[in-house]
């Protein structure tokens, strides 16, 4: 399926100042010149304080890590979880259409969504309240037909409940999640045939539904003020002092299967490792500074980005250090590239997308 940008987009995004503390939280999982990763919950989270994905909230993640928007695209465009269109202001509704959920009456759910939402998936409702789409096997299948309104599953539908269940949400109501036929979990229909001695009757609600139930809305998006706000250990390392920690023992390299090691203290895998190892420009290297630039030349700057791993902020920094064209990266020496590496963010970029050989095929188009 072909997923292009909407036409009418909004002309600028940004996080919340909470939504922006999270985001900073989540880079710090990686570990430094790796915040890449971070790119799948940034956007996510973009989503949620919007409602769908913007380009440019797709442009503001890129820039917060550092990457090429089309990159960020890719990962947008990819993942169906991401909507790349306007969707209803109080609930996009996701009916299951595969196997399970057909077989016990996902249709005739999709029918109510056409009848009471829009006629084609992905149309906003004329009130703009509500929109919808059929999407592969949402893993309850034991609970179809089955579909996801906000955070939460509504299993054991009916087109009548369905029904219900937009009428509710349309009215300021939060309907309870879960099963809709008066089942507590995933158990049979018939009764329980094994764990009898387990008490449903301890909760009022399985423990995924007791959870939505607390929380109190489970259509209400995301604005960075739930708690906990950062990933538990960055918050827990800010309110506590890090103790200090034993110096650990140093460990005897074991040697290879039936292989000592050698003189050196070194394995044969480890011989290997290294060897193969990419080495470490600017670790012993002394620096020295390339040739630099006030301004681009009256031809106009080139367009750094087109270097692998080279993003707007990073285009951006290289300007901001003199560096306007490719033929002057091109020829960078070791002692150059030693120079640069230490002025940038995310070290040992240069040498592992190797730019300066980018960068000459690229001057010489």
């Amino acid at each position: 399926m072909l997923r292009r940008l909407y036409h009418d987009q909004p002309e600028t995004f940004a996080f919340t100042p909470d939504n922006q503390k999270w985001a900073e939280a989540q880079m710090k999982k990686f570990p430094e010149g790796r915040q890449a990763s971070a790119v799948i919950p940034l956007l996510w989270r973009a989503q949620e304080q919007h409602g769908w994905l913007t380009r440019p909230a797709i442009e503001y993640v890129g820039q917060m890590l550092d990457l090429a928007y089309i990159r960020v695209l890719e990962v947008a465009s990819f993942y169906f979880m991401f909507q790349l269109q306007p969707v209803g202001s109080i609930a996009h509704i996701q009916v299951c259409g595969t196997l399970s959920c057909m077989i016990c009456g996902a249709e005739d759910l999709i029918g109510v969504c056409k009848d009471k939402i829009a006629e084609k998936a992905h149309e906003v409702s004329a009130d703009g309240k509500f929109s919808w789409e059929e999407v592969e096997c949402l893993g309850s299948c034991a609970n179809a037909p089955m579909a996801q309104i906000g955070k939460d599953y509504y299993e054991d539908l009916t087109a009548e409940r369905l029904s219900e269940i937009i009428d509710e949400l349309a009215a300021g109501q939060v309907p309870v999640p879960g099963p809709q036929n008066g089942r507590f979990a995933a158990e049979p229909l018939k009764g329980l045939t094994s764990l009898r001695d387990y008490d449903s009757g301890k909760t009022k609600y399985n423990a995924s539904v007791q959870a939505a139930v607390e929380i109190g809305d489970t259509v209400k998006r995301i604005d960075g003020t739930e708690v906990p706000l950062l990933t538990p250990w960055v918050k827990d390392a800010a309110a506590k002092p890090a103790k200090p920690k034993a110096a650990a023992k140093p460990k005897a390299a074991k040697p290879a299967a039936k292989k000592p090691i050698d003189e050196t203290g070194i394995t044969k895998q480890q011989a290997v490792a290294k060897s193969k190892a990419k080495p470490d420009v600017s670790a012993d290297i002394a620096e020295e500074q390339p040739l630099t630039l006030d301004a681009a030349r009256e031809t106009g700057a080139d367009d750094l980005k087109k270097i692998s791993g080279v993003g707007p902020k990073l285009e951006g920094v290289l300007n901001d250090l003199g560096f306007w064209h490719f033929d002057q990266i091109a020829d960078w020496t070791d002692a150059q590239v030693a120079w640069v590496d230490s002025r940038l963010k995310f070290k040992g970029r240069i040498i592992r997308d190797n730019w300066m050989a980018q960068a000459k095929e690229l001057a010489e188009k």
